[in-house]
């Protein structure tokens, strides 16, 4: 099948000829001439398939007659982050470059001036994350009610995220007769029961398990000690022929530490992770994109939809602790047919983690040997002594800086309690007086009520050279 078999107009035919696609992938197949019809889409494809191509362009069509009203978007594209939101905005500009249509962008470290003035102007598709929209709802400077195509991208990794309760409240501001596109790498009961929620008698479209990993990506593994992690990774880059290459670590601190070793050792390398600045981020995406940066060191911000072309490989320097995540990062190679290589370095400890990746993509992954262990275990004995020996140094160091305290006193050489030895005469007498003490501190038993009644009421005086008829009796004022 070719895209002009699709439906789509000439004006997009084009645009996608002239990136040089000719044939649609199985998700845009499928999905394309549903959200033509306008009818409600639950799609199931696992990343890397041209899932973003199979609604941005039937939408470009749909958008195409018609004309957007300041503050009021007529379609709405929501991304669980900014990496992704950038990519669908690039796309609509690479597909819709023959269509007049207006776009605004809304991420999180942008100026909100600039976004407000493509607001102003009235935008016919809107790309945002959850939280910066919900910025601009709450300032007055966005309206729902117009839209008409709504597009839940990456809903799984929405939920991941923890963005759903956002998303419900977003899809409340909306008119309820609209178009749903809800699209999910996987399907799982609790994304199925979301989706039921804002679809309505929705067409589905999978074009594989969710569960399976790319046919063209060739995996292995690599079993080392906790200090033969780096020198392996050096060793598998030396032994690859690695064009572009993603290195995933679990923690953002690990990235860091990680992208300085692979630097020190000559490797032309980049980080990406969360707590960067958003420009920084883009930056370094632009630069590795245009293969400026050799190797991406990042953590999972960068292992869902991606879009960077010629990829040849990806290694999981650590082993996802979710298993779903281990589809997503090896999906960044192995793209658009192309073949992949993904390899992961596994110690001891992270066999757990293996188990659950081996037992969701339904097969063992094949161990592979490297030439030359003898040198990276000899290495990774070296990082180990050097690294033990900072521990070392970091206890000295507290030990140093305690020493103009004074010395603590040792349990051992402390007198025996009291309690521990026979008791002597003279604490005998302290017990006693001690006992004395305390009983002369009791307060006596409170009587009962009927026995103050058999006794005079107290009074309340000013001293015995008062009068006594100005001593009043409480229980006579308290019956008064």
């Amino acid at each position: 099948m070719k895209f002009a078999d699709l439906g789509l107009s000439p004006e997009v035919l084009k645009a996608v000829e002239e990136t040089g696609y000719e044939s649609p992938t199985p998700i845009q197949e499928k999905a394309i001439p549903y959200v033509l019809m306008g009818r409600d889409v639950l799609g199931t494809a696992q990343t890397g398939t041209g899932k973003t191509a199979s609604f941005t362009l039937p939408m470009i069509d749909i958008l195409a007659s018609g004309q957007a009203k300041a503050r009021m978007p007529r379609s709405l594209i929501l991304e669980p982050t900014r990496e992704l939101a950038a990519q669908v905005a690039d796309n609509f500009e690479t597909y819709g470059k023959y269509s007049k249509l207006s776009m605004a962008l809304l991420i999180g470290g942008m100026s909100f001036a600039d976004q407000d003035a493509k607001l102003d102007k009235g935008v016919d598709v809107l790309i945002a994350t959850p939280g910066r929209l919900l910025d601009h709802v709450e300032r007055g400077k966005v309206l729902l009610n117009g839209v008409k195509t709504l597009v839940i991208d990456e809903a799984d990794r929405m939920m991941d995220m923890g963005f759903i309760p956002d998303v419900e409240r977003i899809v409340s501001l909306l008119p309820p007769l609209r178009q749903t596109l809800f699209f999910s790498a996987t399907m799982s009961k609790d994304m199925r029961k979301l989706a039921d929620k804002f679809l309505l008698n929705p067409k589905e479209v999978a074009v594989s398990l969710p569960t399976s990993t790319a046919a063209t990506v060739t995996q292995g593994l690599v079993i080392v000690k906790r200090a033969e992690k780096r020198p392996a990774l050096r060793k598998l880059l030396e032994k690859e022929e690695v064009k572009t290459a993603f290195i995933f670590c679990n923690r953002k601190k690990d990235v860091d530490i990680l992208l300085g070793s692979l630097m020190k050792h000559g490797f032309n390398a980049g980080a990406l992770h969360g707590d960067m600045s958003q420009s920084h981020r883009m930056e370094t995406l632009d630069k590795f994109k245009a293969g400026e940066i050799k190797l991406l060191v990042c953590s999972d911000v960068a292992a869902r939809g991606i879009d960077v072309s010629s990829v040849s490989h990806v290694f999981n320097f650590d082993v996802p602790t979710h298993a779903e995540d281990y589809i997503h990062r090896i999906g960044r190679t192995g793209r658009a047919g192309q073949e992949g290589h993904a390899y992961t370095i596994v110690t001891k400890s992270e066999t757990k983690y293996l188990d659950g990746i081996q037992k969701l993509v339904g097969r063992d992954i094949p161990i592979l040997s490297i030439d030359g262990m003898d040198q990276i275990a000899e290495e990774g004995a070296v990082i180990a002594e050097r690294e033990k020996g900072s521990g070392r140094d970091a206890k000295k160091g507290r030990r140093r800086a305690n020493d103009d305290a004074p010395p603590a006193k040792s349990s051992r050489k402390s007198a025996p309690r009291d309690d521990d030895k026979a008791p002597s005469k003279k604490s005998e007498a302290r017990n006693a007086d001690a006992t004395e003490e305390k009983t002369k501190d009791k307060k006596p038993p409170r009587r009962s009520r009927q026995a103050n009644d058999d006794q005079d009421p107290p009074v309340v005086g000013l001293g015995d050279n008062i009068p006594a008829f100005f001593k009043i009796p409480l229980r006579k004022t308290a019956q008064k």
